[in-house]
């Protein structure tokens, strides 16, 4: 019988590419990764990884047996859920990452909702800049992560993961209230030659900014450059800046900026995602109908006659 924890490894490899980075994730060494491929290769008989450069890659052995422990991996996470499921209970721990401002939005009262129907349920959270969640929601750090997707930005690195749609959250530009970039009848050509403050391009909201502005037919000034939508805001209320923004904050909170609608009225959309057969735990049910439940209240509030208009 094939050791299910060996062809784990295995698979992380094929995630990763180093030995290196399988060790940090799985928390081993680099010589006991090694160790236990090895080990591996001795129980099927054949080579499974050829080495290329500074890293390893599968053989088509290699990858033959990676596809069946995908398979096996999953089966079992769906095993662990079912016998969760049948104690008909919602409790132990549920450890979920997600970036800022859904942590600043959604998570609080999501909390505070699961606490009252759930109160044996704990929940660990973790803010997380991309790509930093995929890894550590296959590595098992984490039970479930949130994600966005931008226009034409899909999340990347997903194999292996359940993507449940949240919500689509409207992106708007904002503005300072006065000042030279306060007009909104600039958006967005208009503000060809504005400080922006954005994230990095290697962020699937930075990529999808630049891209979004050359087709307007510009390259932004970006001297800001910060994953912290706070400083986002506070620059532009500020008038040191102009930025990017999702209607999500507004959920909460009374807009301090000027908000004025993007070309084309894109939107992102806001997932949940668990490992492959674990979408049917108990624990991971409860938590995103109580995300779903929370984004649903918070909409509502926000698009009552009460509420500021966005």
């Amino acid at each position: 019988m094939l050791s299910v924890p060996r062809m784990r490894i295995l698979l992380e490899l094929r995630r990763h590419g180093t030995l290196a980075e399988v060790a940090y994730i799985l928390n081993y060494t680099p010589s006991a990764i090694s160790q236990q491929l090895s080990a591996l290769e001795a129980e099927t008989h054949v080579a499974l990884t050829e080495r290329v450069g500074r890293g390893l890659r599968l053989t088509r052995q290699g990858e033959i047996l990676a596809n069946h422990a995908e398979i096996v991996i999953a089966q079992l996470e769906q095993a662990e859920a079912e016998l969760a499921a049948s104690l008909g209970e919602v409790g132990g721990r549920m450890r979920i990452a997600c970036f800022q401002s859904v942590l600043l939005t959604l998570v609080p009262e999501t909390l505070t909702l699961l606490a009252q129907r759930f109160p044996e349920l704990q929940i660990e959270v973790t803010q997380y800049d991309e790509p930093d969640a995929v890894g550590g929601l296959l590595s098992h750090e984490y039970d479930l992560i949130l994600g966005e997707e931008y226009p034409g930005q899909p999340i990347r690195g997903s194999a292996g993961i359940e993507w449940d749609l949240l919500t689509l959250d409207p992106l708007r530009a904002a503005l300072p209230m006065s000042g030279p970039w306060s007009d909104p009848r600039a958006v967005l050509a208009g503000l060809a030659s504005a400080p922006w403050v954005l994230e990095n391009e290697s962020s699937a909201f930075g990529r999808w900014a630049i891209a979004l502005m050359q087709e307007q037919g510009f390259t932004p000034h970006v001297p800001f450059v910060s994953t912290d939508i706070l400083l986002h805001l506070h620059l532009v209320e500020t008038g040191h800046a102009v930025a990017l923004v999702p209607d999500l904050l507004w959920l909460s909170q009374t807009p301090r900026v000027r908000l004025v609608p993007l070309p084309g009225n894109p939107q992102r959309r806001l997932l949940t995602g668990v490992r492959d057969g674990s979408g049917g735990h108990p624990a991971i049910v409860a938590l995103r109908q109580a995300l779903r439940d929370v984004t649903d209240e918070l909409h509502h509030r926000a698009n009552s006659p009460a509420a500021p208009p966005v």
